[in-house]
């Protein structure tokens, strides 16, 4: 579902003067892009849930900081994007075991499944490059700023992921 620029900027002024409801209308339009965002980026169902409630809570509470109305959707983003990033550090000091039998379930996904698990080839950088792009919207330039890197290098990094699951998805 869109939502126009005007009605974006209304809404965006409601909900920094404590409106709930205009709160929840901006999060109604962006709510399934921040979820596949922290799934593709997480890889977790729980942790993707939680990753986006902790962002719409953050959300909630700076939205007076929010200087530009027309970049809530951007603003929003960037609160996910860092969400996950200190998901993805908490993960390195975790260790999982991963059942033996796995790979039997593999082959009965579909290919939405078969993307997932190709996601899953991919480093935790070069998901969140994907991810910031495909359900962000963010362009490299955007995407460089958040990650701090240039723009050039976050189009070769996403070039290289891109081909990576294009090779693990017809393997």
């Amino acid at each position: 579902m869109r939502i126009n620029m005007e009605a974006t900027t209304n809404l965006v002024q409601q909900a920094k003067n404590g409106d709930v409801d205009a709160f929840s209308k901006l999060y109604s339009f962006v709510y399934e892009d921040l979820y596949r965002f922290a799934f593709y980026t997480l890889k977790n169902q729980e942790d993707a849930c939680d990753t986006v409630s902790d962002t719409v809570l953050a959300a909630f509470s700076q939205i007076k900081k929010l200087r530009d109305p027309s970049l809530f959707k951007h603003w929003i983003f960037k609160i996910l994007s860092n969400q996950c990033k200190r998901k993805l550090k908490e993960y390195t000091k975790k260790t999982v075991e991963l059942p033996d039998d796995l790979g039997s379930y593999e082959q009965d996904f579909t290919e939405g499944c078969q993307l997932r698990m190709a996601f899953t080839t991919l480093s935790s950088e070069e998901r969140l490059i994907l991810s910031l792009h495909q359900f962000a919207g963010y362009n490299s330039k955007e995407i460089g700023s958040i990650l701090h890197m240039p723009s050039a290098t976050v189009r070769t990094k996403e070039h290289r992921a891109l081909k990576k699951l294009e090779q693990a998805m017809h393997e």
